[in-house]
């Protein structure tokens, strides 16, 4: 009998022994293609030499050094490098142990920013609907999916959200890719005027929408938009790269495609590639001199942030993310997945959209591709599909609820980006296998 609380009480987990590259095994030796590297996290695989030495040596030399008192060399080591590759203007790195924690970081910072520079009545974020931003309750408050934020409405404080830029299902007939996200952008205008600018403190998006809509890029122009509006109304442009950054869309930050400038941008995942739990809250050199020279202390803390040997595992990923290839390879392979997925399911009578970017890739699937009708939500397919993908020995990231929190299913595919070609064709096959089991 386990005393392990897990996700769900009650399904019945196989027990993961060993990584092997791209797979995981469990104790029957049964062996999982990860398909979406856990959470789109796995980047580098399951046995990377280099990050485990690099674990290794540290925990010989220092186990963990407490930020209230000392700082450490990996901690430093690792904020030059991600600095040295961040987006113009980004300056600072405040390291965590999580997504969900570098997002509450990122509103914490930018409201005291507010109130440094003397603007104490900026207290509000808007957000985009079926966004996701972490389980914590201030990230959950700013997030846009309403079946995970339902239960705790009552005790959050909320965003106020706009749609997000979801081209296949709002594009209007007849309107251009452009001219559609220039319009789903100013909505953001809208909606600053309608509860007033003077109050909003930042607005918080994902540059391609994970795991609730399942890899949605925005269309070419839209952050370009979005970035006038939050200069024009001196409101902060927060992008969460949690999901899709470090190396995940091709790119090391995944803004570098939308060639947008953000004030504050937040990552984890891919930074520690699943080998230590740690994220970050990366700043513009702005917002920290507004402390600097202000209260000179950001009222904000955890105990395990900027732990040394969680740093030392990230420095060696982003090494190999950066220094390494890895993340220009993640764009090569993703072309590569792209078409597979197209080859394999383009014309499949229940796929909707095909979408994505480098090893970031979803499937939408429908009841009729002419009029994008959805599943009933009864039928359970993405449940079904993940289920049918665990016996095929394939772990992929199916979930409903695409369009609305309720209605629409996908699934999210993000693999390590040390996969081959043939490794490739291995995961959509199985995917193709166990789709057709379902539907």
């Amino acid at each position: 009998m386990s005393h392990v609380f897990p996700r769900h009480t009650k399904a019945h987990m196989p027990v993961a022994v060993r990584g092997d590259g791209i797979y995981i095994i469990d104790e029957t030796g049964k062996s999982y293609l990860d398909g979406s590297g856990g959470a789109a996290v796995s980047c580098l695989g399951h046995s990377d030499p280099d990050v485990i030495a690099a674990i290794k040596n540290q925990i010989d030399s220092l186990d963990f050094a407490h930020t209230g008192f000392l700082t450490s060399q990996p901690a430093e080591d690792l904020a030059d490098r991600l600095i040295a590759h961040a987006p113009e203007g980004i300056d600072r790195v405040y390291l965590v142990s999580g997504g969900s924690e570098a997002v509450e970081a990122a509103l914490k910072l930018s409201r005291q920013y507010m109130l440094e520079i003397g603007q104490p009545k900026r207290t509000k974020f808007i957000a985009r609907r079926q966004s996701y931003h972490g389980n914590t309750l201030g990230a959950l408050g700013t997030g846009g999916n309403l079946w995970r934020r339902e239960p705790f409405d009552p005790v959050m404080v909320s965003a106020s959200h706009i749609a997000p830029c979801y081209e296949y299902r709002d594009r209007a007939e007849g309107e251009s890719s452009f001219d559609y996200g220039q319009r789903v952008a100013n909505e953001l205008e809208a909606e600053l005027l309608r509860v007033g600018p003077e109050t909003v403190i930042g607005f918080l998006a994902e540059p391609v929408v994970g795991a609730t809509s399942g890899a949605v890029p925005a269309v070419e122009g839209y952050f370009k938009r979005i970035r006038e509006i939050c200069d024009q109304y001196g409101v902060l442009l927060i992008l969460d790269e949690v999901m899709c950054g470090m190396g995940r869309t091709g790119t090391l930050f995944a803004c570098e495609q939308d060639g947008v400038r953000p004030d504050i941008i937040t990552i984890a995942k891919g930074l520690g590639a699943g080998y230590q739990p740690i994220g970050a809250m990366l700043c513009s050199a702005q917002i920290y001199r507004a402390i600097e020279d202000g209260s000179g202390f950001f009222q904000h803390g955890h105990t395990y942030l900027g732990h040394p040997v969680a740093c030392a595992a990230a420095n060696a990923v982003v090494t190999k993310l950066t220094d390494g290839g890895l993340a220009k390879r993640a764009g090569t392979m993703g072309e590569y997945f792209n078409t597979a997925l197209h080859t394999a399911f383009g014309q499949h009578p229940h796929v909707g959209d095909i979408r994505g970017r480098g090893m970031f890739r979803g499937l939408e699937f429908v009841a009729d591709r002419e009029t994008k009708a959805t599943f009933d939500p009864d039928k359970k397919v993405a449940a079904r599909l993940k289920a049918e993908a665990m016996k095929n020995g394939l772990i992929c990231y199916p979930m409903n609820g695409t369009i609305d929190g309720r209605h629409g299913d996908h699934v999210l595919l993000a693999p390590p980006f040390i996969c081959t070609e043939a490794q490739i064709d291995e995961l959509v096959g199985k995917l193709s296998d166990s789709l057709a089991a379902v539907i």
